[in-house]
């Protein structure tokens, strides 16, 4: 992580906040710069949260910038505890932003190739191009039909680990990382396992392989 400015102290950070409150920009950076230390503190609780550092530095500057805008001296003693829950928060949102759209789109994410070399995800397990309210009743029918013969065609580790990596039946969809974590396996032998379980529900399917 690197270097940043050493903190204000209280009577530098009241002055610079009176000249920024009184139209002084350059007090704003001032105060920016000397507080991007306690971002990279507050950042530090989400780095095994598999985001890129700088990006979550510059999520964490953007909720520091908000605490400027809006601190209250007259409702807070120092700004940095002020601005440590804005920073957090801010960090927060996005994490929570991303898992949701995440959520919405994982069923696409690219999750190996075919035979031919094209990449295949899980609605390629079963789905086609829907043409007509005959086709598309077909496919939601094929969807149920996955769904209920899962832990018959799978074995117990790769039921588990597609419920897993995909959300299904109410559990919380994790990445390849976290099962691993959780299965006490490396993330390859997930990866493997996922890769052959699908390949499993191919099979339930042969006019679509």
């Amino acid at each position: 992580m690197k270097t940043f400015l050493k903190p204000l102290t209280l009577a530098e950070e009241k002055l610079y906040l009176q000249r920024y409150q009184g139209g002084d920009l350059e007090a704003k950076n001032i105060l920016i710069e000397r507080n991007l230390r306690l971002v990279a503190h507050v950042v530090k609780k989400y780095q095994g949260a598999d985001e890129d550092l700088d990006d979550l530095i510059s999520i964490g500057t953007i909720g520091l910038i908000k605490a400027i805008s809006t601190f209250d001296s007259n409702k807070a003693t120092r700004l940095s505890t002020y601005a440590a829950r804005c920073i957090d928060n801010e960090l927060l949102m996005m994490l929570r932003s991303k898992k949701k759209h995440s959520k919405e789109v994982s069923l696409y994410e690219p999750i190996g190739t075919d035979k031919e070399g094209n990449e295949i995800n899980l609605l390629d397990v079963i789905e086609s191009p829907p043409v007509d309210i005959v086709e598309n009743y077909s496919t939601r029918e094929e969807v149920r039909f996955l769904l209920r013969t899962l832990k018959d065609t799978l074995s117990p580790k790769e039921y588990q680990v597609i419920c897993l990596r995909y959300g299904l039946f109410g559990l919380e969809e994790q990445t390849q990382r976290e099962i691993a974590q959780r299965l006490s396996i490396s993330r390859s032998y997930v990866s493997r396992i996922e890769k052959n379980a699908l390949l499993k529900l191919r099979g339930l399917f042969p006019e679509k392989t």
